[in-house]
């Protein structure tokens, strides 16, 4: 079923900053051992962990290491649904894992996905002459 314009699939993501690389660690080997499933099975319908490339390359020993995990959603309904049954479980387990006493800011962004669902193609049309990496 094709997504209407009032029902776009939403992106959410949350962005962690960590005070060093092995409270990085810790937090990737908690996402990646339960926390991304457990959002998964709760309504979503993807997920990804990355690591936030600095703007300048030049590492920096008081730099924090920032990790965006971002999960997408079918529609605002599916959202929402995972927000109000779900989330405040798995925030809770994050927070105590990883809290402000251990140096950790989180913040969380809402995202509409434009494409597929505005063009009904996986693969946005790009005028002739943009090169993609």
């Amino acid at each position: 079923m094709a997504h209407t314009p009032s029902s776009p699939p939403i992106l959410y993501s949350v962005t962690a900053s960590l005070p060093d690389e092995p409270t990085a660690q810790a937090y990737i080997g908690w996402l990646g051992n339960g926390h991304v499933e457990a959002v998964l099975k709760c309504g979503a319908s993807r997920g990804w962990v990355v690591r936030v490339l600095p703007d300048d390359p030049t590492p920096r020993a008081t730099q924090p290491v920032r990790v965006r995990s971002s999960y997408l959603f079918p529609s605002r309904d599916a959202y929402e649904t995972y927000v109000r049954e779900h989330a405040p479980a798995l925030r809770a387990d994050g927070l105590a894992r990883f809290g402000p006493e251990r140096g950790v800011t989180m913040v969380r962004e809402l995202s509409e996905v434009l494409w597929p669902a505005m063009g009904g193609s996986s693969t946005p049309e790009l005028p002739v002459g943009v090169l993609v990496h």
